[in-house]
């Protein structure tokens, strides 16, 4: 059924607003309380310096000692002496500390080249013959030349100088050039005027120069007379002079010729002046090296030579046989051949024979912490440490580098060797490791050419320098545990040496 609609129409219902309404102010008022303050008065003081000195009352040496008895006190010292003696020396040779160092000490291991020297104006083709560090170790001085000669030398050489101490160095200038006209061969510098230089070269003289002088530095020479040598100068050393004078120092040379001479300075004359000589010959090999048919007066090549450090008498020379022998200044042994012309009498001053190189010896060298021992080197490419009362080395060490050149005691450390070789490298050996093998192995060479020459610094201990086949010097700083000696250093030498001889 259907529903009907209708419009309707209601009254509108009105709603208050809420969300806004009149807010009601008053006034009030509010007050803090009264801030006191108080002032309050100081005052500095003032102050004053003043010197005040006391004065001794009486006597000042009596109150030092009282009732003292010097002849008891001697006897209580002298008693005591013995005990406390006893216990030092005990002390001293003690191992219970050997080794402790400061765990915050730090030695450092590294070997470091601080200079590589050389003369730009010099043929690439001359080697380094030698090397020598003046007395005060702040030059060092090149002798340059070649040693592989087939006929006569042709080479214009030269004597070349740097002074390391100084701030600016050019390393391919030397402060001093001396030119030679002929090879030289060797060189060392007096021990005690840094100035003072000798040397040897091809055609057999020595001389001397003195860099002190401005114009001729040839101060003397031993010419090339009948008292000359009549080969290459191998090797040149200064030995003490028998007079008190501080700076009597003579001149040794050796040679090819076999001879071992004895030169003394005449500067007025300007010449090296015949004192004393000696000559090695086939009579003072080993019996199985003798050759028969050979005379016995037939002179043996010198190549090398060393003096002890504690017997200013007693030297060692290596030969072209390779042959050691132990000699003496003083020694009268067998007279050289008729066939040998000079102004002093010659002979032999062979005192004993040690055992051997496989070749010819390049280097010798005494150790100065130890009176017996001394080093060789050769060209059977061994390191051999000999006992000077034993005939057959106590420690022979090869390094596989090729030839051995030169070898050298640090004269820092007792168990510490230098070496170069064939190869170009610098060696480092420390007996004191129990080992074979170097502790370092450097390029001393900077394009791996042979290293002829090598030179530890007498005052600058850390430093050495090494010399190579193609004019090229390098100078090394060696680390503190190279340099640093640590205790009973020289007993593991003293071990080392007695191998053998008990």
């Amino acid at each position: 059924m259907p529903h009907g609609f209708t419009d309707e129409s209601l009254e509108p219902v009105e709603f208050k607003s809420t969300w806004k309404r009149e807010l009601s102010v008053t006034s009030a008022e509010s007050q803090t309380r009264e801030i006191r303050t108080d002032s309050v008065d100081v005052q500095s003081y003032d102050t004053l310096n003043q010197a005040v000195q006391t004065d001794l009352n009486g006597d000042f040496s009596s109150m030092l000692l009282v009732n003292t008895n010097n002849q008891n006190l001697a006897v209580f010292l002298h008693k005591v002496e013995p005990v406390v003696t006893k216990c030092l020396e005990k002390n001293l040779k003690s191992r219970a500390f050997d080794g402790i160092r400061d765990p915050n000490e730090k030695l450092s291991e590294a070997v470091t080249c601080v200079h590589t020297l050389c003369n730009a104006d010099l043929n690439e083709q001359l080697q380094v013959t030698g090397l020598s560090w003046n007395a005060t170790g702040s030059t060092l001085a090149a002798s340059f030349g070649r040693f592989d000669h087939e006929d006569w030398c042709t080479h214009r050489a030269a004597l070349c100088t740097w002074n390391l101490d100084r701030r600016s160095i050019k390393e391919d200038k030397p402060d001093t050039v001396i030119d030679s006209p002929c090879c030289l061969m060797c060189l060392d510098f007096h021990p005690i005027n840094p100035a003072w230089l000798a040397g040897g070269n091809f055609n057999g003289e020595v001389i001397l120069w003195d860099l002190s002088q401005e114009d001729d530095l040839i101060v003397a020479t031993s010419g090339i007379g009948d008292d000359a040598h009549r080969e290459p100068v191998s090797k040149v050393h200064w030995v003490k002079g028998q007079s008190s004078k501080k700076q009597d120092y003579n001149i040794v040379s050796v040679s090819g010729d076999g001879k071992v001479l004895i030169w003394k300075v005449d500067l007025k004359k300007g010449k090296l002046r015949l004192h004393k000589g000696f000559v090695l010959m086939s009579q003072d090999l080993p019996r199985n090296m003798k050759v028969r048919g050979v005379r016995g007066d037939k002179e043996v090549g010198v190549t090398s030579i060393s003096f002890s450090h504690e017997d200013p008498d007693l030297f060692v020379l290596g030969s072209e046989s390779g042959c050691l022998f132990k000699c003496n200044l003083h020694a009268k042994g067998r007279p050289a051949g008729s066939h040998i012309i000079s102004s002093v009498p010659l002979c032999s001053p062979v005192t004993f024979t040690f055992s051997p190189h496989h070749g010819p010896v390049h280097s010798v060298d005494c150790s100065r912490f130890h009176r017996n021992a001394f080093l060789s080197a050769g060209m059977d490419q061994s390191l051999r440490l000999y006992n000077m009362l034993q005939m057959q080395p106590v420690l022979t060490i090869e390094p596989g580098d090729g030839y051995l050149f030169s070898a050298k005691w640090s004269p820092a450390r007792p168990t510490v060797i230098a070496a170069v070789s064939e190869r170009g490298n610098l060696l480092l050996y420390d007996l004191r490791s129990g080992q074979m093998v170097p502790v370092h192995k450097l390029e001393a060479s900077p394009n791996k050419v042979p290293v002829y020459s090598l030179q530890f610094n007498p005052q600058e201990k850390r430093i050495l320098a090494t010399g190579d086949g193609q004019g090229y010097i390098r100078v090394f700083r060696l680390g503190e545990t190279l340099t640093s000696v640590s205790g009973h250093e020289n007993e593991v030498l003293n071990d080392v040496m007695s191998t053998g001889t008990e």
